[in-house]
């Protein structure tokens, strides 16, 4: 499909699902190609817009005349937050505070929506949701290292404190690229989370880019969004979700390592991400072994990990 075919706008490839992205002329809809896993995301998208999640309105969907599936959705704006913090920059990095005010608006929109319609957990579904949301396979191929006593004991212990939190639908890669005001897209990795594992690490999450983001959340930005959304929880659980956060940062420190190992000796700098993120796991388990808790402001950035790593000052 050109550009303007149909009267659709080629916006970006969607690799992850082996389809694009397309935008009508009058920006009002998106629409979407992919194969079976979209129609499964267009499932999931369709039952919790009933469930009132902030989520586009599915219009159409179907097959191509080539085979691929398609979803032509409403659109929610067409600037996410992350773009809106990337735009606002005027020679700083903290996040713009209007940014931080309305992520932490959508997020409790999410988080109310997710509260109405709990699911009680099992050690077997907790057990799932760290295999999918942590990538534990792929990091432990990549760094068979970390595949020891200590990390799995760091993990069971992350289990063990999540055992009575109960479940929702999620998202499972949530984070500003994929909010906008009016809602939530990009659900393509959804799943079965503890309730509060989408919302809380949002903000500090931007710490394991190592500034690429070109913006961070300074923290009393992250104790702000995190205050919203315990009141958020309290109203609606009668308990605060900020308690868990760091067992939920020991697990995104898994994600954010998955699939970073590279294959091409050549490729110093894919190599030095690698060990970048090797380190934030570390510095994270660290801390969780230590407090319960992992607080990202303490993350070295990848400038500064890189000036260390070049002088040996880093494995």
């Amino acid at each position: 499909m050109n550009e303007t075919d149909h009267g659709w706008w080629f916006v970006k490839k969607r690799t992850a699902a082996d389809g694009a992205v397309y935008v009508s002329a009058d920006g009002m809809r998106y629409r979407r190609t992919g194969d079976e896993g979209l129609r499964a995301e267009a499932a999931f998208q369709r039952r919790i817009a009933d469930l009132h999640y902030p989520v586009p309105h599915i219009l159409e969907e179907g097959v191509t005349g080539e085979g691929h599936y398609y979803v032509v959705e409403e659109s929610l704006g067409d600037q996410t937050l992350h773009d809106r913090a990337v735009a606002s920059l005027d020679g700083g990095r903290d996040l713009p505070d209007d940014v931080v005010d309305t992520a932490a608006q959508v997020a409790v929109r999410l988080l109310r929506a997710q509260a109405a319609h709990l699911i009680q957990p099992t050690p077997s579904t907790l057990r799932q949701w760290l295999a999918s949301a942590g990538f534990t396979q792929n990091v432990f191929q990549e760094n068979p290292d970390l595949d020891n006593a200590r990390t799995h004991a760091a993990l069971e212990h992350a289990l063990d404190r999540l055992g009575t939190v109960p479940l929702v639908r999620g998202h499972l890669d949530y984070g500003l690229p994929n909010v906008l005001p009016a809602g939530v897209i990009d659900w393509q990795h959804h799943g079965l989370v503890p309730f509060g594992y989408d919302v809380l690490p949002a903000l500090d999450i931007i710490a394991f880019k190592g500034g690429n983001k070109g913006y961070t959340a300074s923290p009393g930005q992250r104790h702000r969004y995190l205050a919203a959304l315990d009141d958020a929880s309290l109203n609606s659980t009668g308990q605060t979700a900020s308690q868990n956060l760091g067992a939920y940062l020991l697990v995104k420190a898994m994600f954010f390592l998955a699939l970073m190992r590279p294959t091409d000796p050549s490729r110093t700098d894919k190599h030095l991400k690698w060990h970048y993120r090797r380190h934030l796991f570390t510095e994270g388990l660290e801390q969780y072994e230590r407090t319960r808790t992992v607080d990202t402001a303490l993350f070295l950035s990848l400038e500064d990990f890189a000036a260390g790593h070049s002088a040996g000052d880093h494995p």
